[in-house]
């Protein structure tokens, strides 16, 4: 199972301490969606900050150090769905997973009708709404839409009890159309983080199944290899790949 966090500068906690903490917790790997926190996969240049190869920001050297898998990804926080349009296609051949923010009708809707977006997060934050519509456009285009547990887990009052009924809401919508989704505690600190039985304990107190949560945790995992298998060498579509064969003697 794999949880996606934000990290510094993003987030309040370094990429290694997130590494540390989820590997302590029992996840198989961390997906990090802070632009910068990371040498990209796709990175080549010497100079700008997001290429440094310092054993701090490389994949590579984290997964070796600490046992566990350490995604790079993007979060794009855009005002409109054009300015978002432009960061997609900017990220998607660096990142091996690429979110965008929603919470505005216009940007989910956008989010869930483009193939190249990976996932869907926080589409109910600041009064968004998601309805069947867009749970059928996700079905169709293959964008996972996330169940943020943050706020039911951080939020207390009125606040908690709204995230808790949008929850509810999105829950029933992505299961009754089947639309692909992932779970999260959206940590910005590795002290956010919590371990994959209590994500579950709080999915089956607000009406998911305890099953249906981890599969939202292992969806993150899923969709790397996935995204990681389509950029290598080989890959040339879905089912095809490049190779060599034999040819038949006559």
């Amino acid at each position: 199972m794999y949880e996606a966090v934000h990290a510094h500068p993003d987030g309040e906690a370094t990429v290694a301490r997130h590494a540390a903490t989820a590997a302590r917790q029992g996840y198989d790997g961390i997906v990090v969606r802070s632009r910068d926190a990371l040498a990209a996969a796709g990175d080549g240049g010497p100079s700008a900050a997001d290429r440094d190869r310092s054993p701090a920001r490389d994949p590579d050297a984290l997964r070796e150090e600490y046992g566990i898998d350490v995604v790079d990804a993007v979060e794009i926080d855009a005002d409109d769905p054009t300015s978002a349009s432009g960061a997609v296609g900017n990220y998607r051949s660096d990142r091996t997973v690429v979110c965008v923010v929603g919470g505005d009708d216009a940007l989910n809707r956008f989010a869930v009708e483009q193939a190249r977006v990976d996932v869907l997060v926080r589409p109910m934050a600041g009064g968004g709404d998601f309805n069947h519509v867009l749970a059928k456009a996700a079905r169709d285009n293959g964008v996972r839409v996330e169940f943020d547990f943050g706020p039911a887990l951080r939020e207390t009052g009125g606040k908690r009890v709204r995230a808790l009924a949008d929850l509810r809401k999105l829950r029933e919508i992505v299961g009754h159309y089947d639309a692909p989704y992932v779970v999260s505690a959206n940590a910005g600190s590795h002290l956010e983080l919590r371990a994959p039985r209590e994500l579950v304990a709080v999915g089956e107190a607000i009406g998911f199944d305890a099953e249906a949560v981890r599969e939202g945790l292992r969806a993150w995992g899923n969709l790397a290899e996935r995204n990681r298998d389509r950029r290598s060498e080989g890959f040339m579509e879905p089912g095809v790949r490049r190779g060599r064969y034999e040819e038949d003697g006559c």
